[in-house]
């Protein structure tokens, strides 16, 4: 189900509830670009700690947005039934009062996303707001100060032709007299609201049902009476939470407690706390402790997936989609009459008749799918099939035990972040090191581009003439070990940090000066 601007508000009291009797979450989001082509920004590597890591992803998510989320709530119905209610929400930064956010697009995702359907009229023109804390208390600030300027995404067009038509009106208007605006559609009527009262003292606005707003010529003294009304939609507290638009849904998935899961999640989860909580921290261990209070659990489906297919013995899909195709196939546990049976809700039902990939929305269909249908192996093969009744949820949460709060890391030197306790360090094959003889001025790129034709290997650079080299892979280790063997000007070795390390050889250096002269110092001292 798609929701913008228009009837966002209309939808979130149904949302509140929907995700308060929710057993799990899952979300996806979509952005205007994913890595950061900037100078400052390095490539991704298999040398990156989790903590540098975490700091190139940072410069990325300042600088990218989100186009649209994607919500898959699963309500346990009945026994192992699991209706489904998935949303896409389009979103565009809030531009209330003072804000106004800049973000870059990157042409390689903007053709991905317009290659896969993506609508970027919906994502400009009925984009839900959303800002974080820091942005919401200056907006505060500005309300304090008595500026009610509104400087929006409104089309021109709707704003001037409402503008108009009361100006026209009111010259010839007694007082008392109304007249209805039309087809205003979610925050536009409070927008134009804002925009006459400030332009016209005489006037007075409320809305009138959906799309409708009613406008009254009043006196200056009514007018007075009616700005210190409670009830008044335009007061600060109200504009307040319009502006803060998708927001008021984060804190309610926050407020929820809920197991939240994803896949391949980081970098949806670094948005997730600068879009919606507050600007990235500096610090990696800070971000760490502010995720695990937002969200307790958390469930990546990658990480799941990547660790149990070899124990479950079925083939390991490169994308979303090719997991939970064959998740779902008959070839895997094809007599199971107890796995969680899954049923898109009647207002999402065209998930089930088309498939959509990097579509938000069914993207997170897939999360939820995936992690149910990977629980369920993992409870079969913990008890050999042998399952007496059907598996409630907690069953499925214990047995994924080992895996909550550990988020995958794409090509990095940890396999996983874990939100709630000691990163996992990834193991790879053994550390190449390379020495370059007669070949004055090699660089890191250099060295790059003569392995780039054998295998993938990332560099970095050990001392004037030494060069690093890690594979994820053992079979390329093995083939440039023997076929740089008798290389002219390179010479790979295996890495052994007794033999090769800077500091271990600085130290050895440092330590047989201090013993020469040791023994200088005891033959010297000891001669007659």
């Amino acid at each position: 189900m798609e929701v913008g601007a228009a009837d966002f508000g209309r939808r979130l009291p149904n949302l509140r509830g929907r995700v308060r009797r929710a057993v799990f979450l899952a979300f996806d989001m979509e952005f205007t670009g994913l890595h950061s082509a900037s100078p400052q920004n390095d490539k991704l590597s298999l040398f990156d700690s989790p903590v540098e890591r975490y700091l190139k992803a940072k410069q990325s998510v300042q600088h990218f947005t989100v186009t649209q989320l994607g919500l898959a709530i699963f309500s346990n119905e009945s026994s192992n039934k699991y209706v489904v209610h998935s949303y896409n929400f389009f979103l565009f930064p809030s531009t209330w009062g003072v804000t106004d956010v800049e973000f870059t697009l990157s042409a390689s995702s903007i053709q991905f996303l317009s290659h896969y359907g993506f609508d970027y009229n919906k994502f400009l023109k009925d984009g839900i707001p959303y800002m974080n804390e820091a942005q919401e208390k200056i907006l505060h600030q500005h309300l304090l100060e008595g500026n009610r300027k509104v400087s929006s995404a409104l089309d021109r067009d709707v704003l001037k032709k409402a503008i108009d038509e009361v100006t026209c009106w009111i010259a010839a208007a007694e007082e008392e007299e109304t007249m209805i605006l039309q087809d205003l559609s979610g925050y536009q009527m409070l927008e134009v609201q804002l925009v006459l009262r400030q332009a016209l003292q005489n006037v007075w606005t409320q809305p009138l049902g959906i799309k409708k707003v009613m406008v009254k010529k009043v006196n200056p003294q009514r007018r007075r009476l009616l700005e210190n009304s409670p009830d008044d939609c335009c007061q600060k507290e109200l504009i307040l939470l319009s502006a803060r638009g998708f927001t008021n849904l984060f804190q309610i998935l926050v407020q929820a407690k809920k197991p939240l899961v994803g896949h391949n999640m980081l970098m949806d989860l670094m948005h997730l706390h600068d879009k919606f909580y507050k600007p990235l921290p500096e610090s990696y261990e800070e971000f760490k402790r502010n995720i695990h209070n937002l969200f307790p659990v958390l469930i990546d489906t990658k990480t799941v997936t990547k660790s149990i297919w070899k124990k479950c013995q079925f083939p390991l899909g490169s994308s979303l989609l090719e997991v939970y195709t064959v998740l779902c196939s008959s070839n895997l546990n094809p007599k199971d009459s107890m796995c969680p049976e899954i049923a898109l809700a009647s207002d999402c039902s065209r998930y089930a008749e088309k498939k959509s990939p990097h579509e938000a929305g069914y993207d997170a269909f897939l999360c939820g799918s995936v992690l149910l249908k990977s629980a369920h192996l993992l409870l079969c093969t913990s008890t050999d099939g042998a399952l007496e009744a059907d598996p409630s949820f907690p069953q499925y949460l214990s047995v994924l035990a080992e895996y909550l709060n550990k988020v995958n890391v794409i090509r990095g030197g940890a396999s996983s972040i874990n939100f709630s306790g000691e990163d996992v360090p990834r193991h790879h094959p053994p550390l190449l090191v390379v020495h370059v003889r007669g070949w004055p001025g090699l660089n890191e790129k250099q060295i790059y581009q003569e392995f780039k034709a054998l295998c993938r290997f990332d560099v970095r650079r050990l001392s004037k003439n030494q060069f690093l080299l890690l594979s994820s892979k053992f079979k390329e280790v093995r083939l440039v070990l023997r076929e740089y063997k008798r290389h002219p000007h390179l010479r790979v070795s295996v890495y052994g940090h007794w033999r090769h390390s800077p500091g271990v050889n600085c130290l050895l250096q440092v330590s047989g000066v201090v013993a020469l002269w040791s023994v200088l110092a005891f033959v010297l001292g000891g001669a007659p």
